[in-house]
């Protein structure tokens, strides 16, 4: 049986990481993208995209997306769009240049790679996962720009599960808080908040990378 191939966006965060290596545990041939000129860990082929420029530069998006088709040209299954920036900001202090980026990376970039891949995806009848974010539906202060761009992304996906699902089934998972090394820096100097945020979860506790996984 041939492994089925996987593109991972953002695959050097600790999210990333972990859904490179499940889905490699579970032997796929995993493809990662991150803006860095290497990864971190050892996977199949890894392609440095710096995913505000692919929505900016016509030749840099071809040059990006021709190397993606060559590193799957034996078929693609499956594409993560797991690749994110949170700017956090007061909205009077937000620069455009941060909004921009934000929408870029978190949403202009998914469209560009599912429209880009659309033909590969189809050939194989695969899927496309998209990372949102709880932020898309409930928020707090200085999000604005990264809730903007997880709410958008989720109705990308809504529009495009209508559009393709029979070609492609394409769906969102939308994490509350999940316990990584960002998560706890934002409560180094308030331990109890982290302990009162494990009560707002139905489940009474922070999430793991392995239940994205």
């Amino acid at each position: 049986m041939e492994r089925r191939t996987v593109l991972i966006t953002g695959a050097n965060g600790e999210i990333g990481q972990g859904l490179c290596r499940g889905f490699q545990k579970a032997g796929w041939r995993v493809v990662g993208t991150d803006y860095a000129k290497s990864c971190i860990f050892k996977i199949d082929d890894y392609i440095p995209i710096d995913l505000d420029r692919l929505c900016n530069d016509n030749k840099y998006r071809e040059k990006c997306i021709d190397h993606i088709n060559h590193s799957c040209k034996d078929g693609l299954d499956a594409l993560i769009n797991n690749a994110a920036a949170q700017i956090l900001a007061p909205m009077e202090s937000l620069s455009f240049e941060d909004w921009q980026s934000t929408i870029n990376i978190n949403l202009n970039s998914t469209f560009v790679l599912i429209q880009a891949l659309l033909q590969k995806l189809s050939a194989t009848k695969g899927s496309v996962v998209n990372i949102a974010s709880i932020h898309s539906t409930l928020t707090k202060p200085n999000f604005s720009a990264y809730a903007t761009s997880k709410s958008g992304l989720l109705g990308l996906t809504k529009s495009l599960a209508v559009e393709l699902g029979r070609q492609v089934r394409v769906n969102a998972i939308c994490p509350a808080a999940i316990d990584t090394s960002m998560l706890h820096a934002s409560f180094i100097d308030n331990p109890k908040g982290l302990e009162e945020l494990k009560k707002f979860h139905p489940s009474g506790t922070i999430g793991s990378i392995n239940d994205i996984v």
